[in-house]
C-alpha cells in the first residue's frame, strides 16, 4: 500500500533499526525488501573465458552484435515509455552505440586483451572521464556501468541484468538504478524505491516522480538490508524503518490511504484554500506524453523538452519535421490553455550529434543550451521557425523559453528572435546570475521559469550524482530558496509570471513554500499534479507565506522540511 500524503511520522534518523536518506518522492509504503544486485553469474563469465575468437575482427564483431542488441532493447523500451523515461532511454541507446567506446574496445583488443577485459577497460576509461567532469556528465557513469553489465551478459549468453517483476508488492532496494531499470518499474507491485547512491535530481529520482513511486535516495547501508525485511519507507522525511511494528505501519498506511483517495478526487484548477490562483502545469517530452497530460487536471504545459526529438538523430531534423513533432505536442492544449516550449537543451549529459561540442573539459559549465546558438545561429533560427509554424497550425497559445541564459544581453537577443515570430518570450533561471539579475531579465522578456535541478547544482557547486553531496543537491537548500525568492519577487514587481519547472515543483510541501515566495505556476510530471493541487487547496495564501519564511530561515533542508510540516500540521 502506498500513499501520497505528507501526514507521516517524523524522521527516524536516530532510531534503532532505521536508515536515513534524501527524500525524493513523497509517499508512505510498507512492504518486504526486494534487494537488487546486478552481478553477472561468475560461472557464466568463467565458461566464456577469452571467447575463443579467431582474431580481433571476430571479437569486435561479437561486440558490435551485443551493442546492437542492448541498444535495441533501450530503444524498444523508449518507444513504449514517455516523458523523462523515454528521454533517458533514448540517450542510453545512443551511449551504447558510442563510437568512442567502440574505439576504446578495439584499442584494448589490439594490445592483446580478451573481449570481456577490453569491454571493462573501455567502460572504466569513460567512467573515469565522466566522473572527473562532474555535474550532469557524472550521471552518465551510472548509465555506462549498466551498459557494460548488459553487454557482458549478452556476450556470455546470460539475460541482461535488471529489476525483476516482484512476485508480491515489494520495496525495491538497490545501490542505484539505471534508467532502463527505473523506467520499467510497475507501480502496482513496486511500492517504493530505496537506493544507496544518487541524489534528488538523478535519473532514478526524476523517473520515480513521473511514475509516482515513493523514493528515498542516498540511504547509506541500504544494501545491508536482508531480502524480505519489512520496511516502512517515508518519502517525505527520507526515513526507512526496518521491521517496524506491523500493526502500527499498517495503521499509518491505512490512514494515508484515505488521504490518497481525497487526492485522487481533486480536479483543479490550482488555487490556495482562500482562492488565490496557482497554475499547475505539466512537463512533457513528446506528443504521447502531451496527450496523456491533457487528461490530467492541468492548465497547460510549463515545460516541453524539445531535445528528445534530437537525441537519436545524426542529422538535424528539417523545419517541417520539427514542426510536425511540435504540433503533436501543442494540439492537445489548443483553446484556453498554453504550452511553454523550451528550445534545444543539448550539451553536458544530453549530447546531440550535429549540435554539441566534443572534447570539453567540463561540459556542465561549457557550451550547452542557448550557448549552442552563439556559433551556430541557424540551429536556433530553424527551431523557432518550426515552433511558429506549429503554433499557427494548431492555434495553441505558445510561449518559448531558452535554457542556460546567464546575461541580460542573451535574454534581450533571444526575446527579439521569439517576438519576431509573434510568440511570447521567456528565459530559464538555472544559472545564479540569472536569478540575481531577475529584475533586469524581466525588463527584456515576458516571463521567467526556474529550473531548480540546474539552479541547485550550480548554486551549491555540487555534483548531482555524488551521494556524499546529496544533502547539497537538495532544492530545499536555503541558498537555493533565496535565489528563487529573489526571482519571484522580481516577477511581483514587474507584474510578470514566474514559474518553477524543475523537480522541486512536484514536492507538495515545497510547492506551498514556492507559492508563498510569489511563484505563479508550478510545472511537473502529470502524476504529481493531484498531490500538489490537493495540498495547496488546503493551505491558505497566508500559510504559504509563513512556510516560505520558515523554509528560507532554516539552517538546512531537513530543518526546512520539519518546520514546514510543523506549520501545516503534517
Amino acid at each position: 500500500m502506498v500513499t501520497d500524503s505528507a501526514a507521516v511520522t517524523p524522521s527516524t534518523q536516530d532510531a534503532p533499526g532505521s536508515l536515513q536518506g534524501t527524500p525524493v518522492v513523497p509517499g508512505l509504503a510498507f512492504g518486504p525488501a526486494l534487494v537488487i544486485r546486478t552481478e553477472i553469474p561468475a560461472e557464466a563469465v568463467a565458461r566464456f573465458g577469452d571467447g575463443g575468437f579467431a582474431d580481433e575482427d571476430a571479437a569486435l564483431a561479437a561486440y558490435d552484435a551485443a551493442v546492437e542488441a542492448v541498444a535495441a532493447g533501450f530503444a524498444a523500451k523508449a518507444e513504449v515509455a514517455s516523458g523523462a523515461a523515454a528521454e533517458v532511454l533514448t540517450a542510453s541507446a545512443g551511449l551504447a552505440r558510442d563510437k568512442g567506446l567502440r574505439s576504446a574496445v578495439r584499442k584494448a583488443l589490439r594490445k592483446g586483451d580478451d573481449l570481456l577485459t577490453a569491454v571493462n577497460e573501455a567502460a572504466e576509461q569513460f567512467v573515469t572521464i565522466f566522473t572527473s567532469m562532474g555535474g550532469l556528465m557524472a550521471e552518465r557513469a551510472t548509465d555506462l556501468r549498466d551498459i557494460e553489465r548488459r553487454l557482458v551478459a549478452r556476450l556470455v549468453g546470460e539475460a541482461e541484468p535488471g529489476v525483476p517483476t516482484p512476485e508480491r508488492p515489494s520495496v525495491v532496494v538497490a545501490e542505484d538504478l539505471a534508467p532502463a531499470d527505473t523506467a520499467g518499474l510497475d507501480p502496482a507491485v513496486v511500492l517504493a524505491l530505496v537506493t544507496e547512491r544518487g541524489g534528488p535530481t538523478s535519473h532514478t529520482a526524476i523517473i520515480a516522480r513521473q511514475l509516482g513511486i515513493p523514493c528515498v535516495v542516498g540511504a547509506a547501508g541500504a544494501l545491508s538490508i536482508d531480502a524480505g525485511t519489512p520496511l516502512l519507507v517515508d518519502g517525505t522525511s527520507g526515513s526507512v524503518r526496518l521491521r517496524p511494528d506491523a500493526a502500527e505501519a499498517e495503521r499509518l498506511v491505512a490512514q494515508d490511504v484515505e488521504t490518497r483517495s481525497a487526492l485522487s478526487s481533486w480536479v483543479g484548477p490550482g488555487a490556495t484554500a482562500d482562492g488565490m490562483p496557482v497554475k499547475l502545469l505539466a512537463n512533457v517530452a513528446d506528443g504521447e506524453s502531451s496527450a496523456s497530460s491533457a487528461q490530467a487536471p492541468v492548465e497547460g504545459v510549463g515545460l516541453f523538452r524539445t531535445e528528445l526529438c534530437f537525441l537519436n538523430r545524426v542529422e538535424e531534423p528539417t523545419v517541417e519535421e520539427q514542426a510536425d513533432i511540435y504540433a503533436a505536442v501543442l494540439a492537445p492544449f489548443a483553446g484556453s490553455q498554453y504550452v511553454v516550449v523550451r528550445t534545444l537543451d543539448a550539451g553536458s549529459d544530453k549530447p546531440v550529434a550535429f549540435a554539441t561540442h566534443e572534447g570539453e573539459e567540463n561540459p556542465a559549465l561549457g557550451v550547452r543550451g542557448l550557448r549552442l546558438s552563439f556559433s551556430n545561429p541557424g540551429l536556433l533560427e530553424r527551431q523557432l521557425d518550426a515552433i511558429a509554424i506549429a503554433a499557427e497550425r494548431t492555434g495553441t497559445e505558445t510561449w518559448v523559453m531558452a535554457p542556460m541564459v546567464a546575461t541580460v544581453a542573451e535574454a534581450r537577443g533571444f526575446a527579439a528572435a521569439v517576438r519576431g515570430r509573434g510568440l511570447k518570450a521567456g528565459v530559464m533561471v538555472e544559472v545564479p546570475s540569472a536569478a540575481l539579475l531577475a529584475p533586469r531579465m524581466l525588463a527584456e522578456v515576458d516571463f521567467l521559469s526556474i529550473g531548480t535541478n540546474d539552479l541547485t547544482q550550480y548554486t551549491m557547486a555540487a555534483d548531482r550524482m555524488a551521494t556524499d553531496l546529496a544533502h547539497l543537491t537538495d532544492p530545499w537548500q536555503p541558498a537555493v530558496l533565496q535565489l528563487i525568492a529573489i526571482t519571484a519577487e522580481a516577477g511581483k514587481q514587474a507584474g510578470k509570471p514566474v514559474g518553477v519547472c524543475g523537480e522541486a515543483a512536484a514536492d507538495p510541501l515545497l510547492a506551498c513554500a514556492l507559492v508563498g515566495m510569489g511563484v505563479t505556476s508550478l510545472s511537473m510530471a502529470a502524476a504529481a499534479v493531484r498531490p500538489v493541487g490537493a495540498r495547496l487547496a488546503t493551505t491558505t495564501s497566508e500559510q504559504c507565506e509563513d512556510v516560505a519564511e520558515a523554509a528560507l530561515g532554516a539552517e538546512d533542508p531537513a530543518a526546512g522540511r520539519a518546520a514546514v510540516l510543523a506549520l501545516l500540521g503534517g
